[in-house]
């Protein structure tokens, strides 16, 4: 029978159920069962409905910018594809693993209008990801654009071989100057205190390898304040040559990885977009696993993504 006051085959009042989604969104699960006397799989239950419903409410609309990332769902390189409308702060689609079959299910989901609205793709430089994007939408080199973020990671972590390679030689010959200091290589700038930056400045200004690759990590960072193209060519081939004559190992391997990456670092000159919104909901679905004290499957750790980050209409109503 047909109830105003519940879905069909439904085990609880729809008043109910919307109850329990409210607090899902502010607790754990774990929570949320224990208060309203529910157990694990019927908790689930409601949030599988609910995600159900509110992707088939999603309307075809044009999303300008994507972000495509991965999340990782257990330790050990498990991973689930995700990507996220840039703009609306939302998760668009889950996939297990993070191949180029995972993306690949994305663009199925899309009308031929929303593939041509596509105007640029964040994403970094993992290649499944970038054959699925030229396979799928058209004009695809000139929307995707490697993100700035992923890009100072390589560096950072290039930097950072470097200062473990001559802490260890420096240590050696007692020289404890690179100990504790790793974090203040990293660091952005930007975001140093006048006091720290100036007890820094002692360290950057020396003639430690380390110091070499630090100023050839920011230096190539200088890159994404260009305006035009030709500029920043140049700027980007003078670079190169001091870093491929560094001496520096990591540095160079960077160096050389982003030559061959260039037209794609070089777009973002063009959309300015990163994939900066992709990681702050990255930090939310870990908030969601903290939480949820892990995952027993990739299914509920999907259906959990799509709850807390799809931005959907999840409220039951009469059938």
């Amino acid at each position: 029978m047909k109830l105003p006051w519940a879905q069909q085959r439904g085990r609880f009042t729809m008043l109910f159920e919307r109850l329990a989604i409210d607090w899902l969104r502010m607790a754990s699960q774990k929570a949320v069962a224990k208060q309203l006397g529910l157990s694990w799989d019927e908790i689930h239950g409601i949030m599988d409905r609910a995600v159900e419903r509110g992707l088939e409410r999603r309307e075809a609309e044009t999303v300008k910018q994507i972000g495509i990332d991965e999340k990782a769902f257990r330790k050990g390189h498990r991973y689930v594809t995700i990507v996220n409308d840039l703009e609306g702060s939302r998760v668009l689609y889950v996939a297990e693993e993070r191949t180029e079959s995972s993306l690949d299910g994305f663009w199925p989901t899309l009308t031929e209008a929303q593939k041509a609205g596509i105007e640029s793709v964040a994403m970094d430089m993992w290649d499944p990801f970038i054959t699925s994007v030229r396979n799928h939408l058209p004009k695809a080199d000139d929307k995707i654009v490697f993100d700035k973020y992923h890009i100072a990671s390589h560096l950072g972590d290039a930097v950072d071989r470097v200062r473990r390679q001559e802490r260890k030689t420096l240590a050696d010959v007692g020289d404890d100057r690179l100990i504790g200091t790793k974090h203040l290589w990293l660091r952005n700038p930007g975001n140093f205190t006048d006091a720290a930056w100036e007890r820094f400045k002692s360290l950057r200004e020396s003639s430690l390898k380390t110091a070499r690759a630090w100023a050839l990590k920011e230096s190539a960072m200088t890159l994404f304040d260009y305006v035009y193209e030709g500029a920043a060519k140049t700027h980007f081939r003078w670079w190169y040559n001091w870093a491929t004559h560094s001496r520096l190992k990591p540095i160079i391997d960077v160096a050389r990885m982003l030559k061959r990456r260039l037209p794609n670092i070089l777009t973002y000159l063009t959309h300015r977009v990163t994939n900066a919104t992709s990681e702050s909901i990255n930090a939310k679905i870990q908030w969601v696993k903290y939480t949820a004290r892990g995952f027993r499957n990739k299914k509920n750790f999907r259906t959990a993504i799509y709850f807390h980050c799809g931005g959907l209409d999840l409220a039951p109503s009469p059938t």
